[in-house]
């Protein structure tokens, strides 16, 4: 069975337009890589967890700030791997510079048996829009395509 998870697209208004709030993933897996390979903070559901319990957690959880606001639905997508994400729009505010993710331990180098520790998030940092089509994982793009409808109007796709 496909693993479910859940996450929150933070977004704020500006003169220029909509901007979003994207995280960088921790480890060494993707410290070189850029474009492409950033994401919504998002994680695993927990036995008994709404989605809406789940991306609050995982927002936390990555970014170190609570999800307070209300969650406006951006519906579900499934990514390359297989994983199911349920997905929510949070207008708010972040500072990069206080991101204080939770840590993540693995074995590193691999087969080495030593083991080390990571953030879950690296980086987190606001995108325009348009920048943001860019260096969001390709499956999670249509998130900011329904993210533009919502705010914008018409109906989500």
């Amino acid at each position: 069975m496909p693993q479910e998870s859940a996450g929150i697209l933070l977004y704020r208004r500006n003169p220029a337009g909509l901007e979003v709030l994207l995280a960088h993933p921790g480890g060494p897996f993707w410290h070189s890589r850029d474009e492409g390979a950033w994401c919504i903070p998002k994680g695993g559901r927990e036995d008994g967890e709404t989605p809406e319990q789940t991306a609050r957690r995982e927002f936390e959880e990555e970014l170190g700030m609570p999800a307070k606001g209300p969650l406006q639905p951006l519906g579900r997508l499934r990514q390359k791997g297989g994983k199911w994400v349920e997905a929510y729009a949070m207008e708010g505010e972040f500072e990069p510079e206080r991101l204080n993710s939770i840590m993540f331990r693995m074995e590193w180098p691999p087969r080495s048996g030593r083991f080390s520790e990571f953030p879950e998030v690296d980086q987190a940092r606001w995108f325009a829009l348009a920048e943001a089509r860019g260096m969001i994982l390709e499956s999670q793009r249509p998130l900011l395509d329904r993210l533009d409808t919502l705010i914008n109007g018409g109906p989500l796709i």
